[in-house]
């Protein structure tokens, strides 16, 4: 046991659902993965939580209440810290554990003007920074989701990763999850126009379609370039773009074929394609994202809230190819009790391998432009969906040329 890595987990929440319990839990209890069920070689030893939603003594009905305290008297290696800090170093004057979950994503935090809610997970990067820098130490870190709703915080996360060396993981569970059929982008492709459709909401849905995209365009030929402008839809200005073609309409019908729960346009059958009259009864709110890479590469990402429902499909055209490349990435959604967000399963594995080999699965810099592109397209919006020139998204580097998504 004494050889087995320790980790702490700085979470916002930890109650039924929250992506704290949904990661946190895995390594805990284990997961089914390749046909049996895998137990973690490592133990959560450690857990800040910032907000306790302790459970009444008369509990509300469907109401979601802390798990923290029960995991930590059923997992008696786990305990519960007042601190980032206590969390890391537990009891002693230095950091003492061989790697750090950071989960900041669900809990009661404010939205700023632009709707963005100002998760902590630069607050907890900061303090555990804080800790790294003092102890002279520092070891493999996970955030889940984009760094921070600020790009300049999120680069700075980065630069001080590069900086003391550590192994550093973030993102969304889509590029990881099951595809459906089972594709993956050649390396070196030619790559001319990339989208995807699915639904979501401000900031935090945004970063998922844009982390769709660019799991699949990173491994094009030259690798990623950076992004030189990016450019908001909403409303009338939505639909005038999808009837005058502003982005490929071959790739949006591949797009909305490839989906697993579309809203039936007429009654009595289920599977007929729209009309853009009918998607416009359906989704009373479209939004999308266009954006150029250095490169020339045009991608677009489309929510479709009403109409595209569960997750995100994704195409390309791809050079040498009479049909788009496409493919769906398919999240079960909870609370059926059938699935319970395995999707979580491959993301957990992947940040596993980290922490045993020291080696991140897929470079960070995928994570900080997804970060830079949510931030940049919020900005768009609020700014009445002005086209962005974003100099600062210069963020070029290769893909691992082995996927990591989920193939079983």
């Amino acid at each position: 046991m004494s050889n087995r890595p320790r980790i702490a987990a700085l979470v916002s929440i930890y109650h039924r659902y929250a992506h704290a319990q949904h990661i946190v839990d895995r390594f805990l209890e284990g997961y089914g993965w390749e046909s049996r069920h895998h137990r973690p070689e490592m133990d959560v030893v450690s857990l800040y939580v910032d907000q306790v939603n302790e459970a009444p003594a008369e509990p509300e009905e469907g109401a979601r209440y802390d798990l923290s305290r029960e995991r930590a008297e059923r997992f008696p290696m786990l305990e519960c810290y007042p601190t980032v800090a206590d969390a890391l170093m537990r009891g002693t004057d230095s950091l003492d554990v061989d790697g750090v979950l950071i989960i900041a994503e669900h809990g009661d935090y404010p939205d700023n003007e632009k709707g963005q809610t100002l998760w902590p997970r630069y607050e907890f990067f900061k303090q555990m920074l804080a800790v790294f820098r003092a102890s002279g130490r520092s070891v493999p870190v996970f955030n889940d989701k984009h760094l921070s709703w600020r790009w300049d915080w999120a680069k700075e996360m980065y630069d001080a990763s590069v900086e003391l060396g550590f192994p550093f993981m973030a993102g969304s569970s889509l590029p990881v999850t099951w595809r459906t059929p089972d594709v993956e982008m050649p390396l070196g492709a030619d790559v001319r126009e990339a989208m995807c459709v699915g639904c979501g909401w401000n900031d935090g849905g945004d970063f998922h379609g844009f982390e769709v995209i660019q799991g699949m365009v990173e491994r094009r030929k030259g690798g990623e370039s950076g992004v030189q402008w990016i450019e908001g839809f909403r409303g009338e200005k939505f639909w005038n773009a999808l009837h005058e073609e502003q982005w490929s309409r071959a790739l949006f019908d591949a797009c909305l074929c490839r989906g697993h729960q579309l809203t039936p346009a007429r009654p009595g059958f289920n599977n007929t394609f729209p009309t853009i009259n009918e998607m416009k009864e359906l989704v009373k709110e479209p939004w999308a994202y266009q954006y150029k890479h250095r490169d020339g590469l045009v991608c677009t990402m489309i929510a479709m809230n009403g109409l595209f429902g569960g997750s995100w499909a994704f195409a390309a055209d791809v050079d040498g190819r009479e049909d788009p490349l496409s493919t769906y990435m398919h999240l079960p959604m909870p609370p059926n009790p059938a699935t319970l967000a395995n999707f979580f399963s491959p993301q957990v594995n992947n940040i596993e391998q980290m922490f045993l080999t020291g080696r991140a699965s897929y470079p960070i810099e995928r994570t900080l432009l997804t970060t830079g592109l949510t931030s940049a397209g919020v900005d768009s919006m609020h700014e009445g969906q002005t086209r962005i020139e974003t100099p600062h998204l210069d963020v070029c580097y290769q893909p691992n040329p082995l996927s990591t998504y989920w193939r079983t």
